[in-house]
């Protein structure tokens, strides 16, 4: 399971034209999931992401957690796009959606994010909050 993590100032997220989902300051989270994840993958990543040491403390420097602050959640199979070999990405280490849907929906769900609509061709806006941009990865197992 792979989750880029923005700290953003706010993030928003459309369908067709139609908002349905805003944060203000927190996380952006776009969420993908491999194929041979499992629940376990989906409540050591959603823990990690809760306690990522990303905000600034009083002094200025990176060290509070997620805390009170939203997070928005958006499903992203892309981020298992391999483009090694040619210049077409495949997919074929991402998840079917029958078994990503459930895992997203958990990640989601232990975090108290607000969604996009998974498998949705989605809009998504941010506002960054620094340049704080990680790449979390849980391998399965």
């Amino acid at each position: 399971m792979k989750a880029l993590v923005q700290r953003v100032s706010q993030a928003a997220v459309d369908v067709e034209g139609e908002q349905v989902a805003q944060i203000g300051a927190g996380m952006l989270v776009l969420l993908g999931v491999g194929d041979g994840d499992g629940a376990e993958e989906a409540d050591r990543l959603a823990e990690k992401v809760r306690k990522l040491r990303i905000f600034d403390d009083p002094e200025g420097r990176m060290n509070e957690p997620l805390g009170e602050r939203e997070v928005l959640c958006v499903s992203q199979f892309t981020l298992y796009g391999d483009a090694r070999r040619g210049n077409r990405p495949s997919y074929v280490e991402a998840a079917r959606p029958e078994a990503a849907e459930p895992l997203y929906d958990r990640f989601c769900e232990r975090l108290g994010a607000k969604k996009g609509v998974f498998g949705a061709c989605m809009g998504v806006a941010l506002i960054n909050d620094g340049p704080v941009t990680l790449l979390l990865e849980v391998p399965p197992g």
